[in-house]
């Protein structure tokens, strides 16, 4: 177990690895002035550095003659940043920004969370 010192140093050292910046989304809903309901994008959290990871996964089934890979991106971010199902994260890292929906529950670290991504296709 660390101490809090040495998790302050830790979360340091992995916030100076942050080269991204992260702008979190959520589809809200809203009355309109004709008293119905509409639904809009929201930015909840807006330039929260981050560092966008690729990891590539080789799936090879029996039989096939080649091997598929895909590719896994997650995020690295603050550990206290509430990021709800469904909601959509635009990254900009090294000039390249990219829209992305978080695939799953955060894991949580006292210095970190990571949140696997998937590329965002619309709202649902």
């Amino acid at each position: 177990m660390l101490s809090e010192n040495q998790v302050v140093m830790v979360r340091q050292a992995i916030e100076m690895t942050y080269t991204g910046k992260c702008t979190i989304s959520e589809y809200q809903s809203f009355k309109k002035e004709n008293k119905s309901t509409g639904h809009r994008e929201v930015p909840v959290v807006t330039d929260q550095p981050c560092k966008l990871s690729f990891s590539k996964i080789t799936n090879t089934i029996q039989g096939e003659a080649a091997a598929m890979v895909v590719q896994t991106a997650k995020v690295l971010i603050a550990p206290e940043i509430q990021i709800k199902p469904g909601s959509k994260l635009t990254i900009t890292q090294n000039g390249i920004t990219t829209e992305y929906k978080n695939s799953g529950q955060p894991a949580p670290f006292n210095t970190h969370q990571e949140i696997v991504l998937e590329l965002f296709k619309g709202w649902a």
